[in-house]
């Protein structure tokens, strides 16, 4: 990697930051589903309720040093905090080193925040939260509109919206036809990374999403073969389609360009 390269170097800072910004997306994701604040109170423990000391919010390492036990009483710390938090650096990571538009990048970071934290819900609660959803998209929109005026693309604004609403569509129609098959928070997702995905033009969308397809197909198919799930099993489809997002995030400009020689 070459450090003097603009993205390698937004990689490098997008590292360090993705570590602060994954220790709030396992609040999130720990907190919001119980309809609790992700401000207040502070971190602490949720067995024995002791506050947790500067030392040991430090991410990923606190984790490590402490065994993923609670200091107080010795509570185990759920390993979803550390994957939480390693998932969101990687993907930080990947982010600033494939992004096309550097720009772009606060507002694609905050979107990739917020995947990783309603990917962690689906996984746990097969839901994914409205108030999640939309400060993701509250948060980052304004900073898309910024690097639309850094880049001068402001038509890709109206792509990213058509979109949106596009895959909101789409979405809906195979909600409204199959509704045991997909969650409407599935429906909202949908808009959110068709958004950004569209924003990077509009031939990324289907990359994106149909990645999302591929990505859930494969380990359902594997598992009813080897009969651990039946057809009318639900699996959470949430994060696979948030990981099809990060592959058009990264890869989606590219492959679209290689269709177009």
């Amino acid at each position: 990697m070459n450090v003097g390269h603009p993205h390698a170097v937004a990689a490098v800072v997008s590292g360090v930051v993705g570590l602060a910004v994954g220790s709030f997306a396992g609040v999130v994701a720990d907190r919001v589903p119980r309809k609790e604040s992700v401000v207040r109170p502070a971190s602490h423990c949720t067995s024995c309720g002791s506050p947790l000391r500067a030392r040991d919010n430090m991410p990923v390492v606190s984790y490590i040093a402490l065994r993923g036990r609670c200091h107080s009483c010795g509570a185990r710390i759920p390993p979803r905090d550390l994957y939480v938090e390693l998932a969101t650096v990687a993907l930080f990571v990947l982010v600033a080193w494939r992004l096309p538009y550097l720009w772009a990048l606060p507002s694609y970071l905050v979107v990739t925040a917020g995947l990783v934290a309603l990917s962690a819900i689906d996984l746990e609660q097969r839901r994914l939260p409205t108030p999640v959803i939309v400060g993701t998209a509250l948060v980052a929109a304004p900073l898309l509109v910024l690097a639309s005026g850094m880049t001068g693309r402001w038509n890709a604004l109206l792509v990213a919206a058509v979109s949106a609403a596009a895959c909101f569509a789409a979405f809906f129609a195979v909600f409204f036809a199959v509704p045991k098959g997909m969650g409407f928070g599935d429906v909202r997702l949908a808009a959110l990374v068709g958004g950004w995905l569209g924003w990077l033009g509009a031939g990324v969308v289907p990359v994106g999403i149909l990645a999302g397809f591929v990505l859930a197909g494969v380990p359902a198919i594997a598992l009813l073969v080897v009969g651990k799930v039946t057809r009318k099993t639900r699996i959470a489809f949430g994060p696979f389609l948030a990981a099809g997002a990060v592959v058009g995030f990264c890869f989606g400009p590219a492959i679209v360009h290689s269709w177009h020689l």
